[in-house]
């Protein structure tokens, strides 16, 4: 069992925050007391979400922020820096995902340099962006949201439930980068508090699944159950876990 606090005054900056997982993760957080910045390309669709959070009862902003574009980048950190100081909790939930038909023999360049810019890059550029805000926190966190595709044991296993899932050039590849960016970060960060962990919170049906459920997979699972395992990895106590890969049974094998 993954023990959790609640972080009195906490901010949380959640990635890709206006829809699926990403809004239901800023609910969640925000649910629990934390000020949650709604990070999201589109400034109207931010605000919106942010709209919706408060609207409940919760704290929410809106910023503008696209993980592949750095100058936005820098502008979330000055605003995070003018109107709080300091960032507590970082979740890196923006993604995108290739065709689930994009095999690795047919593959088109420019689109895997354009998931892997989304996926691995642009969480090393908001991540690095936002690390001098996070060391001012007395508690900080690091999800990075990636896939049970990004695991090399499940997929290479006949028996998984992915086996019967499409070979794609891109987006498998992206996610277990992105594990193994999350173990080096853990690595590095340890000495300054930081928990940094990778999360798969399933097959959710939202706007990144709809091609697999149109090639007649069946995904029943809502979005904000995929959420609540991103939050108990963002809320983390000082004993928690760093540097491992979890879903909502607990760990799962790279």
């Amino acid at each position: 069992m993954i023990e959790t606090v609640t972080p009195t005054g906490a901010v949380a900056l959640v990635t890709g925050a206006n829809r699926g997982i990403g809004f239901q993760v800023a609910r969640q957080l925000a649910e629990r007391g934390l000020t949650v910045v709604i990070g999201a390309r589109d400034p109207e669709r931010g605000r919106a979400a942010a709209r919706a959070i408060r609207a409940a009862g919760a704290d929410a902003h809106p910023v503008t922020l696209d993980v592949t574009d750095p100058a936005t980048v820098r502008r979330a950190v000055g605003w995070i820096d003018e109107r709080f100081g300091r960032l507590d909790v970082l979740v890196n939930n923006a993604g995108t995902a290739d065709d689930p038909g994009h095999r690795p023999s047919a593959a088109d360049l420019d689109l895997v340099r354009e998931v892997f810019e989304t996926n691995v890059l642009g969480v090393l550029t908001v991540t690095n962006a936002m690390l001098p805000l996070m060391y001012r926190s007395a508690a900080p966190r690091i999800v990075n949201v990636s896939s049970g595709m990004g695991s090399l044991t499940i997929q290479s296993s006949p028996e998984s439930y992915l086996a019967k899932v499409p070979a794609a050039a891109a987006y498998p590849a992206s996610k277990s980068a992105l594990n193994a960016l999350t173990i080096q970060y853990a690595k590095e960060l340890r000495p300054h508090g930081f928990l940094v962990n990778a999360v798969t919170p399933g097959a959710c049906d939202t706007d990144l699944t709809k091609e697999l459920q149109e090639a007649g997979f069946t995904i029943t699972r809502t979005a904000a159950q995929g959420a609540a395992v991103v939050v108990r990895l963002a809320t983390l106590g000082p004993d928690g876990p760093t540097s491992g890969f979890f879903d909502e049974d607990g760990p799962v094998p790279w």
